[in-house]
C-alpha cells in the first residue's frame, strides 16, 4: 500500500506517516523510485500508534511498547517505565489543577474585588 492509502485508511496525514517511519514507529519498504510501500497490516499499527500517543507516552516510549504488543512478551523493566510515565502524567495534572485553582482565584478577583483592592479611578 501507498503512504496516501495509509493515511487515508488511518485517518491521519501523510505528514504523520514520515514522522512515525523517522521515529521508527512505523517500518515501510522502498520501491526502485525511492516510494514507500506498507503492509496491508500498517493502518491498524497507525491506530495503535495514535492509541500509545493519545496516553501521553512520548515516542521512545511508544518505540519500546510496540514490539511487546506484536511479541507478547514484555521485556524486563517495561511496566515499570509504564508506571514511571502514568505518575509523570499524574504529577503534571495535579500541577496544571493547581494553576487553574489559582486563574479561577484571580478571574474571581478580576470580576469582584476585594474591598481593600479597590482603587478609585482617576
Amino acid at each position: 500500500m501507498r503512504i496516501g492509502e495509509v493515511a487515508r485508511r488511518a485517518g491521519v496525514s501523510v505528514r504523520a506517516l514520515r514522522y512515525y517511519e523517522e521515529q521508527g514507529l512505523l517500518p515501510a519498504e522502498r520501491g526502485p523510485g525511492g516510494q514507500r510501500h506498507y503492509p496491508a497490516s500498517a493502518v491498524d499499527r497507525v491506530g495503535l500508534i495514535r492509541e500509545l500517543f493519545a496516553a501521553g507516552l512520548a515516542s521512545r516510549s511508544v518505540r519500546e511498547v510496540l514490539p511487546s504488543v506484536y511479541s507478547g512478551s514484555v521485556p524486563p523493566g517495561l511496566v515499570e517505565h509504564l508506571e514511571n510515565e502514568r505518575t509523570r502524567i499524574s504529577e503534571r495534572i495535579a500541577e496544571l489543577s493547581e494553576a487553574r485553582e489559582r486563574l479561577d482565584a484571580v478571574i474571581a478577583n478580576t470580576r469582584n474585588p476585594p474591598p481593600e483592592c479597590r482603587h478609585p479611578r482617576e
